[in-house]
């Protein structure tokens, strides 16, 4: 976050931007890692301060003046205690920014944010109406922005910042990914909005091309809602195939695909002894090859977006593990539309590491729902906006 929070210990130069890159190592000038410059344009701003990455970045001497940060595995042996997790699309409501807003800190996010997208968020996020907070366009900017709100309003809470400083690793839920890459520092608040606008933009325009739904199945576990989804496409075209797109919690998993294989699975549900099934109110099957036409939009976004290694490892929703290589990252996220969410393995993965307390950041309380489902006995506590 360049413009509100302060300098964290990254590895950046003062006016220098990361290109991307075909081999998994950062190529940087020489410098030292006790002495970070800040750019101009950086010097009034707040980030995230947290020494984690400076003390887990281990760098060999390349030739000349250079150094490198190891490859993508900088992360892979992490273990989590303090945890933030941030929403995604579905956790909208009216009134969400009401309590953030009146934090000076929160407030100018939603500051940012209106000129960064050309109309009142905040006026959206508090009095709606509900239809056009809920369009994909709009609710994901929404959650991005409330979300990392509410990290201002924990900051400005009795012990917020010895919180925020204690958090060694961070997830979201499919759009919550960039809230998460945002919190660690691989992106600044700006950017990170600016991507959140065009992947809503390009998921909406990617559901218009064609008619496909989503839906969740309750009360079966993940092999028989595959079991589910075979049947129900023996009975369709290709082109209205159905998948899971979504791997919630046990008992709860996301289908997506065309809306005829939607409408076939859900009348075959109760033969397969789930208990019910709910429609998703979302633009179309998101997680699927239906949001393929979205891809390409993200690539050249995340192309002409400077991304650094984060400060602390965030667990990826396509494969359920953390990323350092600003290049790799920027494949995961193009490739995140199309894929399902791994949300299931990536909770009993922290919680089998040892995570011990967690913090849900954002509107609503369905990643509280999520983990007390995973383990009734785990600590979260929600930081709502």
């Amino acid at each position: 976050m360049q413009a509100l929070l302060h300098h964290s210990p990254l590895i950046r130069t003062s006016h220098s931007s990361f290109p991307a890159m075909a081999s998994s190592s950062l190529t940087l000038p020489s410098l030292s890692l006790n002495n970070f410059p800040s750019s101009p344009s950086n010097a009034h701003s707040r980030t995230f301060n947290l020494p984690l990455l400076r003390s887990r970045v281990f760098m060999s001497v390349a030739s000349g003046s250079q150094v490198s940060v190891l490859n993508d595995s900088l992360f892979s042996d992490y273990k989590p205690s303090n945890a933030f997790l941030f929403p995604g699309q579905g956790a909208q409501a009216v009134g969400m920014g009401k309590e953030a807003h009146n934090v000076p800190a929160a407030a100018v996010l939603y500051k940012k944010a209106n000129e960064i997208l050309g109309y009142d968020l905040l006026d959206i996020c508090i009095n709606g109406p509900k239809d056009k907070l809920d369009s994909t366009v709009l609710s994901q900017p929404a959650i991005y922005v409330t979300s990392l709100a509410a990290v201002e309003l924990l900051r400005a809470r009795d012990g917020g910042q010895q919180i925020i400083d204690s958090v060694d690793v961070t997830c979201g839920l499919s759009l919550g990914e960039y809230t998460a890459l945002a919190f660690a520092g691989a992106f600044s608040f700006e950017d990170g909005l600016k991507l959140v606008k065009l992947r809503g933009e390009a998921m909406q325009d990617a559901a218009d091309a064609a008619k496909s739904a989503m839906v969740s199945v309750i009360g079966l576990d993940s092999e028989k809602v595959q079991q589910l989804c075979d049947a129900a496409n023996q009975e369709v075209p290709e082109a209205e195939k159905v998948q899971i797109a979504n791997y919630l919690c046990p008992g709860n998993y996301a289908v997506s695909g065309g809306l005829k294989g939607v409408e076939v699975l859900e009348s075959k549900a109760k033969s397969f002894k789930a208990r019910m099934t709910v429609r998703l109110a979302v633009a179309g099957a998101f997680h699927t090859s239906f949001m393929e036409p979205a891809v390409s939009r993200l690539e050249a976004a995340l192309a002409a977006t400077e991304i650094r290694t984060p400060r602390i490892p965030v667990i990826s929703n396509v494969d359920a593990q953390p990323h350092a290589d600003p290049d790799t990252i920027k494949k995961i996220l193009a490739r995140q539309v199309t894929s399902p969410v791994q949300w299931e393995t990536t909770v009993k993965t922290l919680l089998n590491k040892g995570l011990k307390k967690s913090y849900e950041l954002g509107p609503g309380k369905v990643i509280a729902g999520i983990i007390k489902r995973v383990d009734k006995g785990a600590d979260i506590e929600n930081i709502g906006a």
